[in-house]
């Protein structure tokens, strides 16, 4: 059959169509996507693609020496082009868009260019091939040629491309689990086929090493990039914002973070332990971290702290580690974070003081007062100056009072490990010691009987305090126009009840109730000019509770009263 007269249709150029065809339509598919990372590389790498398939497929059906030469152009211009738009699809894809801006691509894109010119003016140096002729196998017009050292160089930077841009993909598939597994199996794997049928075309491997099958191992190529879109939703879902994330957990956070290897030397530092360090990361990279700060890194043992000169201000950092490791587990270096607490360890300083001042001095000059209020009461014989030097005496007992309850405050606000107590002991316990302070009053216990129903673990000097404050509270504010007693005074009654997982502790009086606004206070957390209250009790009851990590409640008692109810959890084992 004579070629130049009747194009010959077989099936290379068949299947290479297809492979055209195919890109064409996922491109199209693809389109609607535009804006979101990769989307624009991914139809860069389509239409490379078809350029590829269509002029070879169609090569294949002509032998017009000009026409030839032009679609033989046109295929090596889809060639060149294709792994650089893959390349650049798989940076943008996994999160490295930086690199895609860089001095690097853009050399790379360079490359891409310079090849376009040789291609173009092959016909002069002959550094892409020489001695083009027809040489028709399975009934199409493929030809044969040598290949000049530009198309070596060519096959070899593109297969580099590709494999650089398949790393990047596998890379995010073991990176982030099962999130993109899908996806990026899918397009990695589309790339072989193509890809190998190139190389063994260019070695001219194979029984006709003259016809190049890359064209058509687009067909599956294609399929599978059309699974990734279609099934597993490539640009639904990407791990562009997973990247994003992790850039952002480290870089933007406040706290100084820095990425350690298994002989303490740096790895990586986020700008904020730059600013700590005083170096920037450059510079810090792979020196040992006590070269600037003397910190231990032991993941088992946190809870060092280590104090700074940085940005002309003195600063407390506490230090937490942790171990760092591979997708597969293994152990591969450290992560130190160091948490501002400067803050925090000022208002610890405050504390102290302030509870030193008020246990110590207040406490002395009060008990000072306290002792000259009752020779003053002996010695007076003018009823009014005796009600006055009785009322210095009182208010002297409730400032040392005061200054023994922010001794309990310190001692609240500390940590302190559980231990086996009974609950229903240390509840009479501080009913006997209201009965001292307050004799006048009737106090009423009901606890539950049996040490095994009320013997849990729990903070011994928590619970004091809540049972100590709460009924203090209700004998201490008593107004005694109660309607319990005859007399109306003081009376409260305590309960302690075993409630399966839970102790229910109870204070119930008949007094003018707890105002408000003290309720108020408790409530939010915190004091304010207008809602205050008169002192440390219920401040105290709520520390207590929280350490204990109960529940109180604040209700009215119908006719009146208050009712106070601690629900405090039983955890047996701590």
């Amino acid at each position: 059959m004579d070629l130049g007269s009747v194009p010959v249709v077989g099936w290379p150029a068949v299947g290479s169509i297809a492979g055209g065809a195919g890109a064409l339509a996922l491109g199209w598919a693809v389109r609607r996507h535009r804006g979101r990372p990769g989307v624009d590389w991914f139809l860069g790498v389509f239409l490379a693609q078809a350029t590829w398939c269509f002029s070879y497929g169609i090569g294949l059906l002509v032998d017009g020496p000009t026409l030839r030469v032009v679609l033989e152009t046109t295929t090596w211009l889809g060639i060149v082009w294709t792994g650089i738009a893959f390349l650049g699809f798989a940076l943008a894809y996994t999160g490295r868009s930086d690199v895609v801006r860089s001095r690097l691509f853009a050399a790379v894109v360079g490359f891409g260019l310079v090849s376009t010119v040789g291609l173009a003016t092959n016909a002069v140096h002959g550094a892409f091939w020489t001695g083009l002729a027809v040489d028709p196998a399975f009934g199409v017009a493929t030809v044969s040629y040598s290949f000049g050292p530009w198309a070596y160089l060519v096959v070899a930077v593109e297969t580099v491309l590709v494999a650089s841009g398949v790393f990047l993909l596998v890379d995010t598939l073991l990176s982030y689990g099962p999130l993109y597994r899908r996806e990026s199996a899918a397009v990695a794997l589309s790339s072989l086929p193509p890809g190998f049928a190139l190389v063994a075309w260019t070695l001219e491997l194979g029984p006709v090493p003259q016809l190049q099958l890359a064209p058509l191992m687009f067909v599956p190529h294609v399929l599978l990039d059309a699974y990734a879109f279609d099934r597993a939703e490539m640009f639904d879902t990407h791990p562009t914002t997973s990247r994003a994330a992790e850039r952002t957990a480290v870089d933007d956070i406040d706290d100084p973070v820095v990425s350690l290897a298994l002989d303490r030397r740096i790895v990586r530092l986020n700008p904020a332990a730059e600013t700590l360090l005083g170096v920037d990361a450059g510079e810090a990279h792979d020196r040992p971290l006590d070269a600037f700060l003397d910190v231990p890194i032991d993941p088992e043992d946190d809870g060092e702290s280590v104090t700074v000169d940085t940005a002309g201000r003195r600063r407390t950092y506490a230090v937490s580690s942790s171990r760092l490791t591979d997708p597969n587990g293994t152990h591969v270096g450290y992560t130190a974070v160091f948490s501002d607490v400067t803050r925090r360890e000022r208002r610890r300083q405050q504390l102290e003081v302030l509870n030193r001042v008020l246990r110590h001095n207040l406490r002395n000059d009060a008990g000072v007062v306290h002792g000259y209020g009752e020779l003053l009461v002996e010695r007076l014989d003018d009823p009014g100056l005796v009600s006055m030097a009785d009322a210095i005496e009182r208010r002297a007992g409730a400032l040392a009072a005061l200054g023994e309850k922010a001794g309990t405050v310190e001692t609240l606000l500390a940590d302190a490990e559980p231990s086996e107590t009974d609950a229903a002991e240390a509840i009479e316990t501080a009913v006997d010691d209201a009965r001292e302070r307050f004799p006048a009053a009737r106090l009423e216990v009901d606890v539950d009987d049996g040490p095994a129903a009320t013997t849990v673990p729990l903070r011994p000097d928590a619970l004091r305090a809540v049972a100590e404050n709460t009924v203090e509270n209700a004998l201490e504010h008593h107004d005694c126009a109660g309607v319990v007693r005859d007399d109306g005074s003081a009376w409260a009654r305590v309960r302690l009840r075993r409630d399966d997982d839970r102790l229910v502790f109870t204070v119930v009086d008949d007094g003018p109730g707890i105002p408000d606004h003290e309720v108020a206070a408790i409530e939010a957390g915190r004091e304010t000019a207008l809602e205050h209250g008169s002192g440390l009790g219920l401040w105290l009851v709520e520390w207590g509770a929280a350490a204990l990590g109960a529940d109180v409640a604040y209700t009215d008692r119908d006719p009146r009263g208050t009712r106070v109810t601690v629900s405090i959890p039983v955890v047996e084992e701590r």
